[in-house]
């Protein structure tokens, strides 16, 4: 820790890492002290140099006699002190709320927008940003982001927000730590100096934000590359404010995170690595696949830069899943238990759509073989922003027919496969921060009882209750999850079906074809319900009649089961 004199102001300043690596500032929010950093400082040291300082009135750093010198014109002149300390021509500007705040006012500014190389603000827009945003944005965004603001208004009042500090203030920043982000109190977190720092700082709101909304003129525009990290459950600021910050800036990066407002404390890995990869990219490296998928402005595919792994991708369904995703600009992982047929996908995919495909063999019933599948996945090509666990298999006949390992197979493939597609990948998702789709394929059969598909039933109602269950809990992650629920689609699942009992098998395949439901229609359906992030979805005329069957009359259902295979199993070509 070092001293910067800024006017009659001590401000306390911490360095990690080493000097002569390209430098990071942290600026901290309110009422918050430069400890709310400690995490993300941890993680950025070893590659960076690491500077944080206490704004005048916060933490170490001293108050200005006069309370009234809290204005943006005071703030800017000590972080051109802190800038004037360090050293460097140019720094790497990272800010969270009140220091997100500065952060935008800085840029804006001749005297330090060119020392600064890149801007990345969570937690707050700029007031200069936000008064456009007043002025010109939809009257329904507006008043969401003000009524996210109440508190402003709030801390405007003469003497009671001091008094409040003095009673349940604390108390309520700790809660909405705990309730909001997930995190407990540390120490250094809240500061020990909180009832005195917020005090201290409602000078920011009374000095700052009164006539803020009604704007002064200034050109809210900024040329200096900018990262906009959206916490999805941010109590305090709306994605409509965040969203607007494309008409201020034509070099944004506009990248979302399910947390709350604190996310330098419940996600610091997050924060980190999103700050490492863009510093990084200003200064010359290759940008990173999620980094390139949020830059704003830039016209593409509707799935440009995304990462897909589609199992069962030699034929059928997951084919034409595969394709359809490469032609909206996806990355596909071509996965099949037949290495061949894996790699006439992928290579088909290179040859008519030029897009980028990969084939790679693995049985999904292996878990051996799916968790080196994962980690070879995420190593060579990233963490994949979605999956479709597709690969699935058949036995037809009366439930006395099947055998102990007919059971085992089929739910070994469609159950098993599904729960290893979606532990280690979801995992993955999850851990990154940046939210994704996985897509489980299930059927028809998951709520149309058959006498004829006793084990296939089983198997594909519970991988629909699963993505039930499994939607339910990533929700909060950003992660979507959807059922894909196909009739009778022309595909060659047929005459890759085990038949027990009665060998059905060229009726089937005469059904099916007949049908005439090309799988690449179950493919447009698939890229729909990520698109939209929708729950369950019937495919095709007997899909949707089946479905809706099963919600209003159970009963019918049950007797449809009953008749079904009724005379001599030859419905099931029908």
């Amino acid at each position: 820790m070092r001293w910067v004199e800024s006017g009659d102001v001590r401000l306390a300043v911490f360095e990690e890492g080493d000097p002569a690596r390209p430098t990071v500032l942290l600026l901290h929010g309110y009422p918050d002290t430069h400890r709310v950093w400690d995490e993300v400082a941890a993680l950025l040291r070893d590659r960076f140099h690491v500077v944080r300082y206490d704004v005048r009135g916060a933490g170490r750093s001293s108050a200005p006699r006069d309370r009234r010198a809290y204005g943006f014109d005071r703030l800017i002149g000590d972080l051109s002190a802190v800038l004037d300390s360090v050293g460097k021509p140019r720094v790497h500007l990272v800010g969270h709320d009140w220091g997100s705040l500065q952060g935008w006012e800085a840029v804006a500014r001749p005297e330090t927008r060119d020392r600064v190389a890149s801007f990345t603000s969570f937690g707050g827009p700029g007031l200069r940003q936000l008064a456009h945003f007043a002025r010109h944005g939809r009257r329904r965004d507006v008043a969401a982001q003000l009524a996210k603001a109440w508190y402003i208004g709030a801390f405007l009042i003469p003497v009671l927000p001091e008094l409040a500090w003095g009673a349940i203030m604390p108390r309520a920043v700790g809660r909405t730590l705990r309730r909001g982000d997930g995190v407990r109190p540390r120490p250094g977190h809240p500061a020990e100096t909180l009832v005195e720092d917020g005090r201290n700082g409602l000078w920011l709101y009374r000095r700052n934000m009164r006539g803020a909304l009604r704007g002064d003129g200034r050109d809210p525009r900024v040329d200096v590359p900018v990262q906009v990290i959206e916490s999805s459950r941010d109590a305090f600021v709306s994605g409509a404010v965040l969203a607007a910050a494309g008409q201020w800036t034509p070099r944004l990066w506009h990248r979302k995170v399910a947390a709350g407002h604190w996310i330098h404390r419940s996600r610091p890995e997050v924060v980190a690595g999103m700050v490492g990869e863009f510093a990084a990219h200003v200064d010359g490296a290759a940008p990173a696949r999620a980094l390139r998928r949020a830059r704003a402005g830039e016209g593409g595919k509707m799935f440009a830069d995304r990462l897909v792994v589609v199992t069962g991708a030699g034929s059928g369904i997951g084919l034409a899943t595969a394709r359809a995703f490469a032609a909206h600009g996806a990355e596909v992982v071509c996965a099949d238990i037949d290495a061949d047929a894996a790699a006439r996908a992928a290579g088909a995919i290179a040859k008519d759509l030029g897009g980028t495909a990969h084939a790679v063999q693995v049985d999904v019933a292996n878990i051996d073989q799916m968790e080196d599948f994962s980690q070879k996945i995420i190593s060579d090509y990233g963490v994949p922003d979605i999956v479709v666990n597709n690969a699935g298999i058949a036995v037809a006949g009366s439930f006395f027919d099947h055998t102990v390992d007919d059971w085992r197979r089929i739910i070994d493939v469609n159950l098993w496969g599904v729960i290893h597609g979606c532990r280690l990948f979801g995992a993955a998702m999850i851990e990154r921060g940046e939210g994704g789709h996985i897509v489980n394929i299930a059927s028809l059969a998951a709520f149309a009882p058959s006498r004829l598909l006793p084990a296939y039933s089983t198997s594909k109602a519970a991988v629909k209750m699963l993505s039930d269950c499994l939607r339910a809990e990533l929700a909060g992650h950003g992660i979507g999850v959807s059922a894909v629920c196909p009739g009778f689609i022309s595909t060659p699942i047929a005459s890759n079906t085990a038949y027990v009992g009665a060998d059905l098998r060229d009726q089937a395949v005469r059904g099916l074809a007949r049908r005439g439901y090309p799988p690449e229609r179950v493919a447009a359906h698939i890229l729909r319900a990520v698109h939209r992030n929708q729950a369950v979805v019937p495919v095709n005329l007997e899909g949707r009649i089946g479905y809706a069957l099963s919600r209003i009359s159970p009963r019918v259902m049950r007797g449809l089961a009953r008749l079904s295979g009724s005379r001599g199993n030859s419905q099931i070509a029908r």
